[in-house]
């Protein structure tokens, strides 16, 4: 009789146990949030610095469903400096009474030539590849914009100040990077634990 007691508690345990590791598997990794601040020499601020976290190994995520939109308005591409994840759809919006081209010299990006289209109309590209696309306007030269296609979702554009901050990155070790139009890109590991701070200088 006794013994037939401690198999079932064995058992139980066993059964304990085996809930345990089954819940614990079941819940989501902790995240917290990279943030920090960047000094930008040599620039005339950090608003159009990218910060974010590079491809992680064995990681990959989907494509998303829902395309952006890169304008071309008062003879300028809007926004400048457009971060995306890779996959991305980005659609080329003409807001002016004129026509306008969309083309890249970046290899990474296919060196793709959209053509010249009018007022009102959209044309697009899939960025299918870690990227920084010089974006450039064969009927307007003066004209000049970036698509930065990124192979993670944790990314974000650094204020003026240089403050930046990315939500919800799952904790772990990384590496992030920082690019600028006009400034060395940089990078440095992280490791994310609740609410992390990152701070960058980078320069010519």
């Amino acid at each position: 009789m006794e013994n037939g007691n401690a198999f079932d508690k064995g058992v139980t345990m066993k059964k304990v146990s085996f809930g345990t590791l089954i819940l614990a598997m079941a819940l989501p990794a902790a995240a917290g949030d990279l943030h920090g601040k960047l000094v930008c020499k040599g620039a005339k601020d950090c608003s159009e610095a990218v910060v974010y976290v590079g491809a992680i190994a064995g990681k990959t995520f989907p494509a998303p469903k829902d395309h952006v939109t890169m304008d071309q308005k008062n003879m300028v591409f809007v926004p400048h400096v457009l971060p995306v994840l890779v996959g991305t759809t980005v659609d080329f919006l003409n807001s002016d009474a004129v026509l306008h081209n969309v083309y890249t010299p970046a290899v990474c990006a296919d060196k793709f030539n959209l053509g010249t289209w009018p007022q009102g109309q959209t044309k697009s590209y899939t960025f299918t590849k870690e990227c920084i696309a010089e974006l450039l306007c064969k009927v307007h030269p003066e004209m000049q914009g970036f698509v930065v296609a990124v192979p993670t979702p944790y990314f974000a554009v650094a204020k003026a100040d240089g403050s930046y901050k990315i939500a919800d990155v799952p904790d772990g070790s990384y590496t992030v990077k920082v690019w600028h139009p006009k400034l060395k890109p940089a990078e440095k590991p992280a490791t994310v634990a609740g609410a992390t701070e990152a701070n960058f200088e980078i320069a010519k």
